[in-house]
């Protein structure tokens, strides 16, 4: 092997190795076991989320794989019905052109045209990341398959009384022109105002306090055209006298009455609120309630829309309010004519004051413009049937939540679940089977020709409905349709129902739980056993990292490095406001002064199966990607020094009967140990602690001890030829079981050296992928030497702490005396001092006799026993006194810098909270190392 570890040198070879020889694709003799990848959205690129998503899944299916289960991890990818529309319209907008102007075909036409050019970027990413799907089952929610598959779902539920057509209130964007779902409304703080309008009594009816109207406050003033009643609380003494009465709704002269609801709030306002049931989903209720009518102020009129080719309602007030509405209202957009009314209020005297409020402002997640609640034709599936068979599910175990915790926010939506809007006024998607004849009946089918021979409509013109499906009820059906369902192919009775749905919280409701509802119903099985829930990927400083913020990190970046300025100008490209470009500019470049350098793919994954604590948020440090490269560094490291010392040489790996020394044995031991444990935390979804077993088993145990111990045993000449030839085949054997332990984790490194090893490690195969994974043996640990070479690290720390504390050279040799040792650390000694003579680099080492006094001495325990190195001719006390009171001073004024600083209140008021925490940071730090020194100086002053 190379004497240095160059990831970029291996990644891309093993991985067109592993996918050109299809090992990928199932083929394990033991029981299927599925995996189905989220599918990411067709329209942009991977982010931290997908990364770490994908680091978490190819470790499962990785060890799996291993451990001979038919694995099939299936990928694909999303056609993410308003995101792409709105990429490709963008396009056509820079070329003066809309989708109206080319029409429905020629527009979906230039959809697919750039889904071909740009569908490949995540695919490519994905290979990139290491992550071993199988290519040969790709799938598009969009193919023909899963088309095929979504019709037969719909006319399904339809048949079953599940799917129907309603009028109801949705949330419209009028950016974008289509129904969203209430998940993908986001609410924003915002500061607005509260108008409180009079509304006068009619027919000479006054207050309790004798007044002429009534004072409504409302955030929606232009609303107040389509108001249809004026609310009181049934118990408020105040408006009792009114209830059953009227008021005339201002400038459009309409009486409306005053009814008793319990929905008012007594204490919000002056406890009157106005009833707008076409534009308020609360109004709504109250409407149907009370009976109340329902009038649409904005845009077409209801006969226009029933008829209508294209909706384009744009939150523009329409002409058929109401006979005495101005004309000049018509048109308006409703901020516009909200600025007019609120004048026209004032004009008339009825405008009583206007209030700052703050707001939740409803505004739609991709277009950013506020959400308009409108009433209209939709489909709905009715979802509280599907749900009560999806909450059953995981009440009786089918399927579990890991964390458990993320149950109850499952049930919690589910038991307060509303009928699910699926239509969508969209070009690209599924496209509605079903058809409209002149009179408007509606036919549901899977093609025209079925609804005709079934409904006997040959002669009859009919129009397929133009909406399309939410994009989440075809993703709904991708655990079973991707396997070929309606059909019951061989792949959907052998993967399905699938084993673990890896997921981030934030779409529990959005996916998962319509997964299990569609899945129980159209299959009659659970789509998966286990939900994995992981956090959310979040930046060093656990801020949600977006593009606004400018801490976006691409992973791909992480793996192959960036330039400063071209991470520069990937975070600031787009952006319309220079003074955020300014700032995000300033903050990559005090982050990254020198870019982003590149650490392989390898180092990535573990870091984020490191950070993999169930169900918590992750934030993302760079400095433990570096950390990991190292880790990489030194397994690599380790496997050349293992070469160096088997390559041609008898390593004895088939010979069980070989002599093992006291440390093979204890290495043997811990190994069983870190196999045990590696597996104990996969099985459960702790990946992090899983990595930690088999980080701290590598580092600290197997490259840090056990290479250092067995250096006296290959390298000497009076070693005899069955010890070295046990200590080499335990090099070799344990370094290739630790392979196969990291192989989930890190698979090309692994794979890289174990090809390199393999034959010298008795092992044959063309891939580490499909080795068996390492099962502990309880017969191979030895407690005993377990015992001793914990004796025997202990003893060498104690020996390399006094030289530290001491500031005595490592190359220097010292003399050793032990005192208060009993019979077995002095059988210890016996077996080990050629080994700790040559490592602790000592002169001699002799046991106290018993009533001997011990000279001026550094002092190590060892369990009981002490360690003691004299002073004497070792350090030179004065000088060794002056360095340490030298950095005391120097320590002494950093404490007094910082502490001062971070006392000083007007620097912790406008310092960033980052700057704060490394201040807080360095004060902590220096005054650790205070400490110790002043430890050290004590001890040395008693010397």
């Amino acid at each position: 092997m190379d004497k240095t570890y160059q990831p970029h040198a291996i990644e891309s070879h093993w991985y067109n190795e592993w996918e050109t020889r299809h090992y990928f694709a199932p083929q394990g003799s033991g029981a299927p076991y599925t995996i189905m990848i989220p599918p990411p959205n067709v329209t942009g690129s991977l982010h931290m989320g997908h990364g770490f998503n994908n680091a978490i899944m190819d470790a499962l299916i990785r060890w799996r794989r291993m451990q001979g289960r038919n694995t099939l991890w299936q990928p694909g990818t999303d056609h993410a019905g308003i995101a792409t529309q709105m990429v490709v319209e963008r396009q056509l907008h820079a070329q003066g052109v809309n989708r109206h102007d080319l029409g429905r075909e020629k527009f979906l036409e230039k959809v697919w045209h750039w889904k071909e050019e740009s569908g490949g970027t995540i695919t490519r990413q994905i290979r990139r990341l290491g992550s071993s799907v199988d290519w040969s089952r790709e799938r598009f929610t969009m193919d023909e398959g899963l088309s095929e598959a979504v019709k037969e779902a719909f006319v399904r539920l339809h048949e079953d009384g599940l799917i129907y057509r309603g009028k109801r209130l949705v949330n419209w964007d009028t950016k974008l022109h289509t129904a969203i779902s209430d998940l993908e409304v986001e609410n924003h703080d915002e500061k607005g105002h509260l108008w409180n309008l009079r509304y006068p009594l009619a027919n000479g009816a006054l207050t309790a306090e004798g007044k002429s109207y009534l004072v409504v406050a409302t955030t929606r003033p232009e609303t107040m055209l389509g108001d249809a009643a004026v609310a009181v609380h049934p118990e408020d003494e105040r408006y009792n006298n009114l209830i059953g009465h009227y008021v005339l709704l201002p400038l459009v002269n309409r009486p409306i009455p005053i009814i008793a609801d319990e929905y008012v709030d007594r204490e919000f306002g002056t406890g009157c609120v106005k009833i707008t049931p076409a534009h308020d989903f609360n109004d709504y209720e109250v409407g149907k309630r009370h009976d109340l009518p329902l009038i649409n102020i904005f845009d077409q009129n209801a006969a226009v829309l029933a008829t209508a080719q294209v909706f384009r309602l744009d939150g523009n007030l329409n002409d058929d309010v109401d006979a005495h509405l101005p004309s000049t209202y018509a048109g308006l957009d409703r901020f516009e004519a909200r600025k007019q009314i609120v004048t026209a209020f004032e004009e008339a005297g009825l405008l009583e004051k206007i209030d700052d409020h703050a707001l939740k402002v409803p505004r739609g997640d991709r277009s950013g413009t506020v959400i308009e609640p409108w009433l209209t034709d939709q489909w709905y599936v009715a979802t509280k049937p599907l749900a009560e068979k999806a909450i059953a599910a995981v009440e009786n175990g089918a399927i579990q939540f890991v964390p458990k915790q993320y149950e109850n926010m499952y049930f919690s939506w589910m038991r307060d679940i509303q009928d699910w809007c699926i239509s969508r006024q969209l070009w690209w998607g599924h496209r509605i089977p079903a058809w409209y004849d002149d009179q408007g009946n509606v036919y549901v089918g899977r093609n025209e020709a079925e609804v005709r021979s079934k409904h006997n409509l040959d002669n009859i013109a009919l129009r397929q409905d133009d909406d399309v499906l939410d994009t989440w009820f075809s993703s709904g059906l991708w655990t079973f349709s991707t396997l070929g369902w309606p059909e019951q192919t061989d792949f959907l009775k052998t993967f399905h129902p699938t084993d673990v749905l890896v997921t981030g919280f934030d779409i529990i409701f959005f996916w998962v739980a319509r997964m299990i509802m569609m899945s129980l119903h159209l299959t009659g099985q659970v789509p998966f056993k286990t939900v994995y829930v992981h956090g959310l990927v979040r930046d060093g400083q656990g801020q949600k990292m977006s593009k606004s913020k400018g801490n976006v990190l691409d992973p791909l970046d992480i793996v192959d490095g960036i330039e400063l300025e071209k991470l520069v100008a990937k975070r600031t490209s787009g952006m319309m406001q220079p003074k955020l470009a300014e700032k995000i500019t300033k903050q990559t470049r005090a982050e990254f002064p020198e870019g982003i350098a590149s650490y392989g793919t390898d180092a990535l994954r573990f870091t984020f199966c490191s950070l993999a604590s169930t169900g918590r948020d992750i934030k993302f440090d760079m400095g433990r990607v570096e950390g990991y490269r190292n880790f990489c560094n030194k397994l690599w490291n380790a496997a050349n020094f293992v070469i160096e010392n088997t390559d041609g040489k008898d390593t004895g790996v088939n010979d069980e009967t070989v002599e093992l020394s006291s440390v093979d044995r204890w290495i043997i031991s811990r190994l069983q140990r870190t196999e045990a444990e590696v597996t104990r935390q996969l099985e459960t979804f702790r990946f992090d602690l899983a990595a930690q077993a088999l980080y701290e088993f590598v580092w600290d145990e197997y490259c840090a001890w056990y290479l250092e111990l067995v250096k006296p045993t290959l390298w000497d000449e009076n070693a005899t030829a069955e010890r070295q030839r046990g200590t080499r085949r335990t090099l070799i054997r344990v370094l290739e079981v630790s392979l196969r332990l990291a192989h989930p984790f890190m698979p090309f490194i692994t794979e890289e050296i174990w090809q390199r090893i393999k034959i010298q490690a008795g092992k044959s195969g063309d891939t580490l992928m499909l080795q068996p994974w390492p099962i502990a043996d309880e017969a191979k640990i030895d407690a005993a030497a377990v015992d001793d070479i914990e004796w025997v690290k202990t003893f060498m720390l104690g020996i390399r702490q006094i030289r530290g504390e001491m500031n005595i050279s490592m190359a220097k040799r010292i003399d050793v005396i032990l005192a208060n040792s009993s019979d077995e650390d002095r059988r210890r000694l016996a077996e080990n001092l050629p080994l700790l003579s040559k490592l602790a680099k000592l002169e001699s080492i002799r046991v106290l006799a018993g009533t001997e006094e011990a000279p001026m001495s550094a002092t190590a325990l060892v369990g009981d026993m002490q360690v003691l190195v004299p002073m004497a001719g070792l350090i030179d006390k004065s000088a060794e006194l002056a360095r340490l009171d030298k950095e005391i001073q120097r320590l002494g004024g950093e404490v007094k810098r910082v502490g001062g600083k971070l006392a000083n209140v007007s620097f912790v008021a406008k310092a960033p909270a980052e700057v704060i925490d490394k201040e807080r940071a360095k004060l902590v730090e220096a005054e650790q190392a205070l400490t110790k020194l002043a430890s050290q100086r004590e001890k040395i002053a008693k010397l």
